[in-house]
Order: structure tokens, then sequence, then C-alpha cells
């Protein structure tokens, strides 16, 4: 069964309410492909490795987190990019990709699915004051060793994370996808005893062990695969249509 492309971005974009989030790219459809969509491959990022196995399985559409057309980037339509767009040109498949709006959905978001995967109750946006910051605050429902959490974020992401432990058990957690580290401080103010993120910055070291409070960072993509599957497995159900992760691994 097939539906319209038109319909299907319709859809994405009305469910995550992208137009309503300012962002650093343009979020929905950044290349136009062929009219009717039977198949949709996910994935974190739109790199050649994805769009390579995306061909592979005969992808009408890719969905991902990380997209094209960043603000600030160099305009010209050459080297890696042009490969890139190439690709999808010449096998006319269309890419969706949707950056804040999928951090912040309260359902398939990025931080939300997370949460799931590791079994934190969500309370509340990392901020209250401020919901331009995506992180959230939960807690686990026993205390946990920051050792005994960092082997469960292990088990859960299949990769070992980087761990800055502090001196309290883990209860409370605040946490922030992806390239979150900056909002350690936000954590702090918000009491919480574990601060997790995709990345650390060197100033992170510091700001943990000076506050006493523990740190993880896990991996950007790592921690950002769960969003994107969540929203195609939505858009899958909602109109009929074959759906599938395909996770490219990344270190970082």
């Amino acid at each position: 069964m097939a539906v319209a492309l038109s319909t299907l971005v319709e859809e994405a974009d009305r469910y995550l309410g992208s137009a309503k989030i300012a962002d650093y790219c343009p979020n929905g459809l950044q290349v136009e492909g062929r009219p009717q969509v039977m198949r949709i491959v996910s994935g974190v990022t739109a790199s050649q490795a994805l769009l390579d196995a995306a061909v592979e399985a005969q992808a009408d559409l890719i969905l991902v987190h990380h997209g094209y057309f960043w603000k600030g980037e160099n305009p010209c339509i050459t080297g890696m990019k042009q490969r890139r767009l190439k690709t999808l040109l010449k096998h006319d498949i269309s890419l969706l990709a949707y950056h804040l709006p999928l951090d912040l959905h309260p359902d398939v978001g990025n931080n939300v699915q997370l949460a799931r995967q590791l079994d934190i109750t969500v309370e509340g946006p990392l901020d209250p004051d401020n919901l331009k910051i995506v992180g959230l605050v939960g807690s686990l429902a026993e205390p946990l060793s920051a050792r005994d959490f960092a082997r469960r974020v292990q088990e859960v992401l299949g990769r070992e994370p980087l761990l800055i432990e502090g001196s309290e058990m883990i209860r409370r957690i605040g946490w922030c996808t992806g390239g979150g580290q900056g909002y350690i401080d936000q954590a702090i103010a918000a009491g919480v005893d574990l601060f997790l993120s995709g990345e650390a910055s060197e100033q992170t070291f510091h700001s943990a062990r000076e506050n006493d409070i523990s740190f993880i960072a896990a991996g950007h993509h790592a921690t950002e695969r769960y969003g994107v599957q969540a929203l195609g497995d939505y858009l899958a159900r909602r109109f009929a249509l074959e759906h599938v992760f395909i996770d490219c691994p990344n270190p970082i």
C-alpha cells in the first residue's frame, strides 16, 4: 500500500508541530523524490552510508534526525554534499528530517524515548522557565550507584559510556540526548544526582566534580537512535507502510 509523499509529510509536520519550532536547519521535506511512498528507511544521520543502505533496501523515503542545510554552512553543492544529494536524486528518494521537533516531542521524542529505554520516569522539563532547553528531569524507581546506572546505560546502548562519578546514590536524573552537555548547569540547579548527555566538553568534568554530581556521556549517535525509530513506526502504522531502521554505528 502506498501513500502520497505530500500526505505523509503533512502528517509528520502536524504530528511534530515543526512549524512552531525555531531550529538551525529546515525541518520536514529536504529533498523531494518520487510522489508515492511505500517503504521508509530511518536512521540517525543522512550519511552516505545510510543513503547507500537505503538504496539497497529500495526505500522511497529516508527519515532522519540529522539532515542537511544547517545554518552557517557553506551552501555550495560540492564534495561530500554533492555526492549525498546525487545519490538521493539519482534514485528518486525523498529525505525527511526533523531536528529539534524530534528532540522535544512528548511521545516519539529522543529524550522521552531514551527515558523509556533506561527506565527513567519523566517528571518534567530540565528548566521549566526556559522551554527552549530540550532536556528533561526524572527519577529511578530505586536508587542506584553511579556505576550500576552506567552499567545499565552500557547494556541498553551497547557501548561503554564515559562516567564521572559523584558521591551520591542516583535517584533524580537530568538528561539531554546528543550534544546537550552544556545544560549541566541547569541540571545542577534542578538538584539532580546525575546528568546524562551524548557528549562531553572539557569543562563538563569540572562542573560535575565541583558540584558533586555524577555525569555520563553515552554517545551523541547512541542516545539519539530511538526517536527516529519511534517516528518511523508511527508513520508506518498511520499509513500501513513498511519501515526499516538502519543503524550506521558511530562511536561519537
